[in-house]
């Protein structure tokens, strides 16, 4: 059983955003809860001023000069952010590439089995990262690997662009493909 790490943990992530009696400089840019201008006063004045409205001073830009607060129901503020992060997220589109590796005296049967992969992960909109592994002499006719990559990404033109063409590093040559966008 591994033995739990003391030092590598992340401390807890705290929200610096001054809010109120946190506010320590001596003038703030107050905005009202209406989103009007109320102008520059003290933060004392500022502070009586939110709880009269029974809301918050909460500092929106801390680097102007004089900071910028505004008057806001300060939880209400901190879930709508929440909810736009996590909406966001939600709308982000995690990108994986996945890697396929032949060699270059590959048999027909086990070409068609790569192809049906490289295909699989394209169609469930992945990025494919094909590899061509040579050995010994092989490294002779490296021809022969670029034209098995671009047999592969003629055949698979309808679902495939390739990001980047059939590269020589070292003892590999690699090609990337990427799903295209119309293949929905």
């Amino acid at each position: 059983m591994p033995v739990p790490r003391r030092f590598d943990r992340q401390p807890p992530e705290r929200d610096n955003t001054r809010v109120n009696e946190r506010i320590r400089v001596p003038q703030v840019r107050l905005i009202d809860e209406k989103g009007q201008q109320v102008g520059v006063m003290a933060t004392n004045d500022a502070l009586t001023y939110a709880q009269q409205r029974e809301l918050d001073l909460v500092e929106v830009a801390p680097d102007a000069k004089p900071p910028v607060c505004r008057v806001l129901d300060y939880s209400k503020y901190k879930y709508e952010q929440a909810q736009k992060l996590k909406a966001a997220r939600k709308h982000q589109q995690q990108i994986t590439v996945r890697e396929i590796k032949l060699r270059p005296k590959i048999a027909q049967h086990d070409y068609d089995t790569k192809k049906n992969h490289v295909t699989r992960f394209l169609n469930a909109k992945d990025k494919v990262k094909v590899t061509i592994m040579f050995r010994g002499r092989e490294m002779a006719h490296p021809e022969r690997g670029e034209m098995l990559l671009n047999r592969l990404a003629e055949e698979l033109k309808e679902l495939a662009v390739v990001e980047q063409r059939p590269q020589q590093d070292g003892r590999n040559m690699t090609m990337m493909l990427g799903p295209l966008k119309s293949a929905t």
